[in-house]
């Protein structure tokens, strides 16, 4: 049975906003969750991804600091009381958006920092004293060494995505950053997995939490119809724009792994006359946020990333994802996926699988705990290549034609080529190597003469004899020596 934010009693600020945004009802975690927080608890929770971490901690914190909102325009008056770690920038901007929308009727001040972007803005918004901050690791550090802010009056902690931090390697830096926090805090831990390494990392910083489970960990959302498709590595574009057509699909993130094949593919797109644009880490980060503004505004139709938009990025209505690749690590297809089919939506995520990829698709499976199946797909042929109506060709893995009748309709469609006639050759250079009849000595050397009589080369200077008074004495005095001597 759902509950109802009205049943919170939150302060009419947060009601209002609350209201505004169009929520009424708490999805499983918010329910679970808040109550716990308000009560000034730690927390350890776990969720399928989409199911609105965000309000889950951002209402209570923001609820239990009402008390130290004020109007004053002193810095002094405005320190960190609440800190936001996220591992990436786009789910940080994101996280900082929806804490300003839920604090828009409240006089406490928020702001993000990040790294990619000029720290000079984010300087200036932290002398002007914040009360939430929310941050990546690596430019947090950068402003604490640049004594930017200070953070020996935060109360609440919160670690969103700690799986994806850990994974990245920002152990070390938040390890840092909490041992220039106060003991004495509020720390709310989310992950999407409970890995042995994440119950480590909570057992050393969170003091009793309360463990909060509502879905298995890795499971996908029921809302979410997964498809495969065997395809060729070289019908993958094909194959996109076609199911593109037949589901009707007008917006959709596509992944794949690597960022050179997203930006190829992305142009590959665009030639088409897809609406595709690009979205991996060699973009600057004034082109990532550029581009999934875009998308959001539905001005982009096709979003081709890597797994840099895989986390936490909440973008409502995106109806599909497509997996160009099968991603290396199973957990990223569960986050991938997850793009879609959010807060009860329904969606599709269609896979492609090529015969490399048995492995990665044998460790989904044991991930989800389901068995998935991997369909044939008919792809209809390039009729700007052959002409006429559409052959249908079957795609196995194998390239094999379906008609035999097709294959040789395209046999004989195919140019013919002209080859360019032969030059004609020299009957000389065809003949069998003769060796000479006598040893003739080349033409070059017949009036050639003995180096005896031919005298000096005509090139050779010979030395004039100077007189010894007008020599320098050096070489005099070894001259006289020497015609002594013999």
């Amino acid at each position: 049975m759902t509950q109802a934010f009205s049943e919170l009693s939150l302060a009419e600020p947060l009601a209002r906003a609350i209201a505004e945004m169009g929520f009424s009802a708490m999805t499983p975690i918010q329910a679970q969750a808040i109550p716990v927080v308000l009560q000034g608890r730690d927390v350890m929770g776990a969720a399928q991804t989409g199911t609105g971490k965000t309000a889950a901690f951002s209402l209570p914190l923001l609820q239990r600091m009402l008390k130290h909102e004020n109007a004053s325009t002193s810095p002094a008056r405005h320190p960190v009381r609440a800190l936001v770690l996220l591992p990436t920038r786009e789910l940080a901007d994101q996280v900082a958006q929806q804490i300003a929308l839920y604090a828009k009727h409240t006089q406490l001040r928020s702001t993000v920092v990040f790294g990619g972007m000029d720290m000079k803005p984010q300087t200036a918004e932290l002398k002007k004293g914040v009360e939430i901050l929310v941050a990546t690791p690596g430019r947090l550090l950068d402003h604490i060494e640049a004594k930017n802010c200070v953070l020996n009056q935060v109360e609440y902690v919160v670690l969103d995505e700690a799986d994806r931090m850990l994974d990245i390697g920002f152990l070390p830096d938040l390890q840092r950053i909490l041992s220039y926090l106060p003991k004495q805090r509020t720390t709310l831990l989310f992950s999407a997995t409970f890995s042995s390494e994440i119950k480590r990392l909570a057992g050393s910083y969170l003091q009793d939490p309360v463990t909060i489970e509502v879905a298995r960990s890795n499971a996908t959302a029921s809302t979410i119809e997964q498809r495969f498709y065997r395809v060729d590595e070289d019908d993958k574009r094909q194959a996109l724009k076609q199911l593109l057509l037949e589901k009707g699909v007008k917006q959709a993130f596509v992944f794949l792994n690597s960022k050179l094949g997203c930006a190829r593919m992305a142009r590959a797109l665009e030639r088409d006359g897809l609406n595709a644009v690009a979205l991996h880490g060699d973009k600057s980060q004034d082109e990532r946020l550029k581009a999934l503004d875009a998308f959001k505004k539905g001005e982009v139709d096709l979003l081709i990333c890597t797994d840099v938009a895989a986390r936490g990025l909440d973008i409502k209505d995106v109806p599909a994802v497509f997996n160009l690749d099968i991603p290396f690590n199973a957990e990223d297809y569960v986050h991938r996926i997850g793009r879609t089919g959010r807060a009860g939506a329904s969606g599709i995520a269609i896979s492609f699988v090529t015969g490399r990829d048995v492995k990665q698709l044998a460790e989904i499976e044991k991930l989800i705990g389901k068995k998935t199946e991997v369909e044939a797909l008919l792809l209809g042929s390039d009729q700007r290549r052959f002409g006429g109506a559409p052959s249908v060709r079957q795609n196995d893995g194998q390239r094999l034609w379906s008609d035999p009748q097709a294959r040789a309709e395209v046999r004989s469609e195919r140019p013919t080529r002209v080859r360019a006639p032969r030059a004609s050759s020299d009957p000389f250079f065809d003949q069998p190597y003769q060796p000479p009849a006598t040893d003739a000595r080349p033409a070059w050397e017949g009036n050639a003469q003995p180096a005896s009589a031919r005298g000096p080369s005509p090139y050779i200077k010979s030395r004039k004899k100077v007189a010894a008074l007008f020599r320098p004495m050096a070489v005099a005095a070894v001259e006289s020596s020497t015609e002594a001597a013999s």
